[in-house]
């Protein structure tokens, strides 16, 4: 445990934690993402270093990241709507079928063990890179948001976003280009929804660790209080940075680059599934 540490360790785990925080904040104000797609990995190895039960790795991992994404998406909204790039209107037609699936995945992820839930983060992020990777940002192709699409939508993007401890924009914005969002307003938008996502993933994994009652050190149900104090002022700063350089600059490189990048964790990831 992290007790038996010495003092070099510990400054290195909190150098990792700061540059996991610099980077996934940048990219939840770039991309209008919660920036849970790179924290979950850096938590889920920085847990395992000290370590925390096997068992509740990813659940703590997950639900520490939620609890960072919500002052870090106060901050990506507040700036993407000072471009005028927030709609958020969506939030009372759209929002709610997410709340509803964010909901019953926080306490879904409560009865699966860690291994499903490394090997469903791996299998998503590789959908979401492969995405990223091939959809140009001028597809034509629009839908119709009609109830049936927004509570569909919704709830499955909630669901998916809860067990994986991510804000959900990876998928919301596709989905708003695809109604007739602009690139820009459906990443503001996005860091709205994200926003909602971040509220109730965090309450689910806080109650359901609590109801657990498993004793994780330094941890209140299952969000990590070391981990949470030292990510904020970090990722708050570089949202911030990250919304207003997206509105500089044009993201085709940026995305598709960052799609690899996502390979890499997947996989990664996928790794550690056939070693449990």
């Amino acid at each position: 445990m992290i007790e038996t540490f010495g003092s070099d360790q510990i400054i290195f785990l909190l150098i990792v934690m700061a540059i996991t925080a610099t980077v996934a904040g940048f990219f939840a104000g770039f991309f209008g993402i919660g920036g849970g797609i790179i924290t979950v990995p850096c938590l889920f190895y920085i847990f395992s270093s000290i370590g925390i039960d096997k068992s509740f790795i990813m659940h703590l991992s997950v639900g520490t990241s939620f609890a960072i994404i919500i002052p870090t998406a106060m901050m990506s909204v507040y700036t993407h709507y000072k471009h005028k790039a927030v709609d958020l209107n969506i939030l009372k037609t759209y929002g709610i079928f997410v709340v509803i699936g964010v909901v019953i995945g926080a306490f879904s992820a409560a009865l699966m063990n860690t291994k499903s839930l490394v090997l469903f983060f791996s299998l998503i992020i590789y959908i979401l890179a492969l995405n990223l990777i091939f959809l140009k940002d001028k597809t034509k192709f629009k839908i119709k948001f009609n109830l049936f699409q927004r509570s569909s939508f919704g709830f499955v993007v909630g669901f998916i976003s809860s067990l994986m401890g991510i804000g959900g924009a990876i998928m919301n914005v596709p989905i708003l280009k695809f109604v007739g969002y602009t690139i820009n307003k459906a990443i503001g938008t996005a860091a709205s929804i994200g926003f909602l996502i971040s509220i109730f993933g965090t309450i689910g994994f806080l109650t359901t660790g609590i109801i657990i009652q498993k004793d994780i050190p330094l941890s209140t149900g299952f969000i990590n209080i070391p981990a949470f104090l030292i990510f904020i002022p970090i990722t708050i700063l570089m949202a911030k940075i990250g919304a207003n350089t997206v509105h500089k600059m044009k993201k085709e490189i940026i995305a598709k680059l960052f799609g690899f990048f996502l390979i890499v964790i997947a996989s990664r990831f996928l790794y550690e599934y056939f070693k449990f």
